[in-house]
């Protein structure tokens, strides 16, 4: 490649940099003041370039034909990003200030579904094609090529926008509210400062961010309903590389992942993202914190219950088991769908007691446990595809693969914790969905991999019973390990590190053992899902994947053994019946996953529990009265 071209390259990363670092610096924004990781960001994105590009084309097109007309409706976007943005401060996030980042983040998901299906309620399913900006039409010569003469000018208004916000928060009294928010919120709440209006200043200018991000990409590319996973994922890559709450931090990091990200293009087209992710994991293993965030300590836990078993007492729980398993012949006897909805209950509630045995015993918080999803099912399906692998075969395969990368994935997740162990899993995932993307020679690329048969029609019965017994097995091991010495370390590990490191637990080691057996099991329920659909697609990578493993413990229970099996039973089969009558589903679930995180944190079993737990209370309480001391 000659100079020519690599420049033209570095400068379309530069300039990719600047929309990266506008989406940053509104979420290191709000994280900073609000301690919320906001995995909605996207959809502000997405809402700036819709509402703009509406504008131009549909709306007011006569100001489409002036250069302070369209800018006018660039920053009107930004100011509807901004507005929704303070609805979301006021009805959301304030209520989830103070439940752990883990709960923000799958809330926030909700607000993704729910925004998402708004929008395409709203707007339409249809791409918006927008003029390009008056004045700013041409290019400019670099040899024998071209570089429009917009994406110059959002090159320079990176460094800009840096520079204003940097006067903004060092400069003005508003600013220093800001920072000393960031520093210490609680003894800005001593001082007598009312923290809502700031906090609710700092998400209006971080939203407003995204949406002037998301407009300023429409003379370059069309508004489309994709824009909002596709670039969150992206910017949490250079908030989390950059270092959680550093304004310079994200921009040092946007620029790198621009540079690089262009530079994969030139030389590596087919595994760009697999650099882009492999940057923030380097990054991430280098410098725990990012670039420039501050040292990781030791993070505060929730104050949690003990791990429970029943969510009933004992005369409840033969009618627990005797529901579940009633539920599940019904099911099985609905015929071919009702069979299969009840073995895609079963495979993700394997899925859910895997990230459960990591998250609920180990603390340890996984926002890409479907890596080892994948992995298992690509093991078993590819086992099977060219070696001629039989079902336990293929599944041993894919559980061997999941547990090879486990080994040398997790000597790098023992040393991080909370949001950058979340990201780190994050970045595998990622990497293995773009390799199951564009290996297409092994993987089939977006064409999947099709005519997995490990089950003959004629033998589905007895792979519905093999299904079972890993279910059963999994659930009486997670038991057992719970009852045993090494549940009570691994609790310990959860609520207290340092006071275990103190005492003299191994807590890398527990740290290490706990997150293989977890991605192990993964492998298991990838196999079993493979098997059962008879065809895999990269989808079984995605950052959605991930996410559904954690609805599915946190709508059971996170500190529930039966939380797994109820939260898969409300995903799936809620989903199915959703998604059978109403064209809007996704909404309907976002708001519902929503609900959940605010008035049930402790989820359906949780909930059940306590309600259960509050009702016995004043009984006990009253009896001791009425006897009183003998």
């Amino acid at each position: 490649m000659g100079f020519e071209a690599l420049a033209l390259q570095l400068l379309n990363g530069l300039s990719h940099a600047t929309t990266l670092f506008l989406m940053a610096s509104g979420l290191t924004l709000i994280f900073g003041v609000t301690r919320i990781v906001n995995f909605a960001h996207g959809s502000f994105f997405m809402l700036g370039a819709l509402w703009s590009a509406h504008a131009v084309t549909n709306w007011w097109p006569a100001m489409a034909g002036t250069a302070w007309g369209y800018g006018a409706v660039i920053l009107m976007g930004a100011c509807v990003a901004a507005l929704l943005g303070a609805v979301t401060e006021v009805l959301l996030l304030k209520r989830m200030r103070h439940a752990p980042q883990l709960y923000q983040l799958v809330a926030t998901f909700g607000l993704t579904l729910a925004l998402h299906d708004a929008m395409r309620w709203y707007f339409g399913p249809q791409e918006v094609f927008a003029p390009r900006f008056p004045g700013l039409k041409g290019a400019i010569q670099l040899g024998e090529s071209f570089f429009p003469t917009w994406q110059l000018f959002t090159l320079a208004l990176g460094p800009l926008v840096w520079l204003g916000l940097h006067l903004l928060l060092t400069r003005t009294l508003w600013g220093q509210r800001v920072k000393a928010a960031t520093q210490d919120r609680e003894m800005l709440d001593a001082l007598g400062e009312n923290p809502a209006p700031l906090m609710l200043g700092v998400v209006m200018l971080g939203c407003g961010l995204a949406g002037l991000a998301g407009a300023l990409q429409l003379p370059r590319e069309p508004a489309h309903l994709q824009m909002d996973v596709n670039m969150v994922v992206e910017t949490f890559v250079v908030v989390v590389a950059g270092g959680l709450g550093s304004i310079g931090g994200a921009f040092a990091a946007a620029v790198l992942i621009g540079v690089i990200h262009a530079l994969g293009l030139s030389f590596f087209p087919q595994a760009t993202l697999v650099l882009v992710f492999l940057t923030m994991a380097v990054v991430l293993v280098w410098r725990p914190q990012g670039l420039a965030g501050s040292a990781v300590h030791a993070e505060q836990r929730e104050s949690v219950p003990v791990f429970a078993l029943w969510p009933v007492a004992h005369w409840g729980q033969a009618v627990f088991v005797l529901a579940f398993v009633g539920l599940t012949l019904l099911a099985w006897g609905q015929g071919d769908y009702g069979r299969s909805l009840a073995e895609d209950v079963m495979v993700m509630m394997l899925f859910g007691l895997s990230l459960q045995w990591m998250m609920a015993l180990g603390g340890l918080v996984s926002f890409g446990h479907a890596a080892f999803f994948a992995l298992g099912a690509y093991g078993a399906a590819l086992s099977h595809l060219h070696w001629g692998a039989g079902l336990l075969a293929a599944l041993a395969a894919g559980m061997a693969l999941a547990l090879a990368v486990a080994l040398a994935f997790g000597a790098l997740v023992v040393r991080s914790s909370g949001v950058y162990l979340a990201m780190l899993s994050l970045a595998l995932a990622q990497m293995i969905w773009a390799g199951a993307t564009q290996w297409v020679g092994l993987t089939g690329g977006d064409n999947g991999l099709i005519g997995v048969r490990l089950i003959a029609p004629e033998s589905r019965a007895l792979a519905d019973a093999v299904l079972c017994a890993f279910m059963l097995l999994a659930i009486v091991g997670m038991a057992r390990v719970v009852r045993s010495s090494r549940g009570a370390a691994l609790q310990a590990l959860r609520d207290a590190p340092l006071r275990a490191a103190a005492s003299g637990l191994p807590v890398q080691v527990l740290r290490y053992q706990v997150f293989v057996g977890s991605a192990t099991l993964a492998g298991l329920a990838g196999g079993l899902w493979a098997a059962f659909k008879g065809a895999l697609f990269p989808s079984v990578a995605s950052v959605a994947m991930s996410v559904d493993a954690l609805l599915v413990i946190l709508l059971g229970g996170v500190h529930q053994l039966w939380g797994s099996a109820v939260g898969s039973a409300l995903l799936v089969w809620g989903g199915a019946e959703l998604g059978q009558g109403l064209d809007y589903w996704r909404g309907v679930l976002g708001l519902v996953i929503m609900a959940v995180m605010v008035l049930a944190p402790s989820g359906v079993l949780g909930s059940l529990q306590h309600l259960l737990a509050r009702r016995t209370a004043p009984k006990s309480a009253s009896t001791t009265a009425t006897e009183g001391p003998a």
